[in-house]
């Protein structure tokens, strides 16, 4: 399982921990990941994600996984997320259409 949120592409980065005499040392910077499970109203099922907490906040904040997926851009999506973002679509157009 790779270290990437699933919603917003943030990964691993890697730098310099700097001690107090200035020596570097090479670090890694994992992003704060957690397994949550979201409900989806347009699906109206609850889906499992990998995501970081920052994500987490701002699914909240956009009010749900279904607003979040419609403003994210496709790219930075997990193959997972890209499927689901699809359904979500696919729901919405054929309740305008009904």
């Amino acid at each position: 399982m790779s270290r990437r949120c699933e919603l917003t592409g943030k990964g691993v980065q890697s730098g310099n921990l700097v001690s107090h005499s200035n020596r570097k040392t090479k670090t890694r910077f994992l992003p704060n990941l957690v397994n949550v499970t979201l409900a989806s109203e347009a699906l109206a099922r609850s889906v499992r994600l990998r995501i970081s907490a920052a994500a987490l906040r701002s699914v909240e904040h956009r009010g749900g996984l279904d607003a979040f997926l419609a403003k994210a851009k496709t790219e930075e999506l997990s193959q997972n997320a890209r499927t689901l973002k699809r359904e979500i679509e696919k729901k919405q157009a054929a309740a305008a259409s009904a």
